[in-house]
């Protein structure tokens, strides 16, 4: 069975699908509030609304519990960055990947990666749990390669070029960032975190001059460069008018973190970010 399978009994019925499905959503919820050794089979229960047999029925201890939390989690980031991880195969698209991850952490009130955070307590003591959650990252990491593949694949990045490692120098930036932005409570560990892995993916572009996808591509490159003096007129007169950042980031063909940097910066304040 492949680490992420889940391991349904064969004579589960609708309602008792349905009834494991609201435990292993309790526990999920409450493990990445409060984390695996604070949360309690009484805790999930409790959340739940079932009772101990119930639990005991479908799950053999906390243990098993915990590998169906794993899968569980990992379907809700895959499904969160569904849209853009499905799209992901330009600088463009990279860039506002970048820019959902940062709004993702921020409407989670910077409480890291569910995933991350179950690797930091579970990879160490528990074998099963190291095992898939590693399936767990390279899931992610595959959904990233097979956007830098199609961009090898259509010429515009090199050949020499490595999908797999530059999909994984842009996760480890991710989960790193995360990190330093759950422990600072700030998102610009995680904004540059991506920056610079996103820089590194852009140095191995190679499209044809006066292509579209070129001039897309191009287009990224500016985000990486240091604002102008027209940008910053520009970036005052957003302010005056109340401009949402992400509004403003697109004006600017920057990225919403290093708008809300240089704003903060120069002592001018923006807009909401929608």
């Amino acid at each position: 069975m492949p680490p992420n399978q889940k391991s349904e009994p064969r004579s589960l019925t609708a309602r008792g699908a349905a009834t494991r499905s609201r435990i292993v959503a309790a526990a999920a919820d409450l493990i990445y509030s409060h984390g695996v050794e604070r949360t309690s089979l009484d805790d999930v229960m409790a959340a739940s609304g079932v009772s101990k047999s119930q639990l005991y029925h479908y799950f053999a201890d906390k243990d098993a519990l915990a590998l169906e939390v794993i899968a569980r989690q990992t379907e809700r980031v895959l499904d969160a960055q569904r849209p853009h991880l499905e799209a992901l195969d330009s600088l463009p698209a990279l860039k506002a990947w970048r820019d959902a991850i940062v709004r993702l952490n921020e409407a989670a009130q910077g409480r890291g990666c569910p995933l991350g955070s179950l690797a930091s307590e579970l990879a160490n003591d528990s074998e099963p749990a190291r095992k898939r959650l590693a399936h767990s990252f390279s899931m992610w990491c595959d959904r990233i390669e097979s956007g830098l593949a199609k961009m090898q694949k259509r010429g515009e990045l090199s050949a020499s070029a490595d999908p797999h490692d530059l999909a994984l120098a842009l996760l480890s930036a991710v989960e790193g960032g995360l990190l330093l932005a759950k422990t600072t409570h700030s998102s610009r560990p995680l904004e540059i975190a991506i920056d610079m892995a996103i820089d590194h993916v852009a140095r191995h572009v190679n499209a044809a001059v006066g292509t579209p996808t070129a001039q897309a591509n191009g287009d990224i490159g500016s985000t990486l460069q240091p604002l102008t003096k027209k940008d910053l007129r520009g970036l005052k007169v957003h302010s005056k008018a109340g401009t949402p950042v992400a509004k403003v980031a697109k004006a600017l063909n920057r990225t919403e973190g290093a708008v809300r940097q240089k704003a903060k910066t120069i002592g001018i304040g923006l807009g909401h970010r929608r």
